[in-house]
């Protein structure tokens, strides 16, 4: 079955990241939306698509469609969403899903009302190292996750010299405030911060958290480093086993080995060794590590009625209501 889009947002972004989706997913773009007329026209010849708006609100009225999709700001996330789910269509977006938490109880009641799904681009949980340490930890093998620590650094970028970090927050950090909940299984309890700013446009924190279930960690986030360089890693603590996943693409499970030195017959036991996984770049194969192609595939499953565990609206609700308790530790 193929679906119908109706397409908001022609950036960068959605160009590069979102749109290349679509096609392997038997998703056609139908009509687009965009103020910047030229990046429209662009996206459209590429796409063949011929119907092009400049307000939201008429694409979403064309008829023939069967979902929206956008990647845009996050006040048009909400207000876009909701003018779909008016309509009755389902609405895949990136994050966040607005730019408060209120907001995003706007889309996520809208949704109820509609009956509709609103999926979330949350697309770290389908970044190939996140799904790994996943897939082991609910396997069950691992046991209780007793901590956390993650890494999610940035440059200043488009807000060099600025010292309103809200960009920041709203489209980097939520990443994270979803991201260690769906980990761990459990919801921020206990928050803190402390931070440092060398100068506007720059700064450094670190987050500690016990969750709800015990669990217990430190996410340091900022944008003091390059984005040329690994920007993420993350480590899960277990008694005598830990999941380190670097770069989202190295993964390596450490359990209880023997000691090797003194063992004239040590050899590796698959059973208590170090187990690890990097991709192979060379090999011809188009996969998407960062998630997107994953995300997306869901997301067209869910929409034809298939039952995926896909980031919803209300996992945004949550990841903007830890966002602005993590905010206001920050500014006080």
């Amino acid at each position: 079955m193929t679906l119908n889009i109706g397409w908001i947002g022609c950036g960068r972004h959605a160009r590069q990241m979102l749109l290349p989706q679509l096609g392997i997913n038997d998703i056609r773009i139908a009509a687009l939306c965009d103020r910047d007329e030229a990046a429209m026209a662009r996206v459209g010849h590429e796409y063949g698509v011929t119907s092009l708006y400049s307000d939201y609100r008429d694409l979403v009225a064309q008829p023939g469609l069967d979902l929206i999709g956008m990647a845009v700001g996050p006040d048009l996330h909400q207000h876009a969403s909701i003018a779909a789910l008016e309509r009755g269509l389902p609405v895949f977006m990136e994050k966040p899903p607005a730019a408060t938490a209120a907001g995003a109880r706007a889309v996520a009641e809208a949704s109820r009302a509609a009956g509709q799904p609103v999926i979330v681009g949350f697309m770290k949980r389908y970044s190939t190292g996140n799904r790994i340490a996943k897939n082991i930890l609910d396997k069950g093998d691992f046991g209780q996750i007793l901590g956390v620590t993650g890494t999610y650094m940035t440059a200043p970028t488009y807000f060099q010299g600025e010292p309103d970090y809200s960009g920041f927050y709203l489209h980097h950090c939520v990443h994270y405030m979803d991201l260690i909940p769906w980990l761990t299984g459990d919801d921020f309890g206990d928050m803190s911060v402390r931070k440092i700013s060398p100068s506007p446009g720059k700064i450094l924190f670190h987050l500690g958290f016990t969750a709800d279930n015990g669990v217990i960690g430190n996410v340091v986030m900022g944008t003091v480093q390059s984005r040329g360089t690994p920007m993420e890693e993350l480590r899960i603590m277990g008694d005598h086993v830990r999941l380190e996943i670097d770069n989202i693409i190295k993964v390596a499970l450490y359990r209880d080995p023997a000691f090797k030195a003194d063992d004239p017959a040590a050899t590796l036991d698959a059973a208590s060794d170090t187990l690890s996984w990097t991709p192979n770049f060379t090999a011809a194969a188009n996969e998407d590590h960062k998630g997107y192609k994953a995300l997306v595939a869901d997301a067209a499953a869910t929409v034809r009625g298939e039952d995926r565990n896909v980031p919803t609206i209300e996992d945004g609700l949550r990841a903007m209501e830890r966002l602005e308790r993590m905010i206001a530790l920050l500014e006080k």
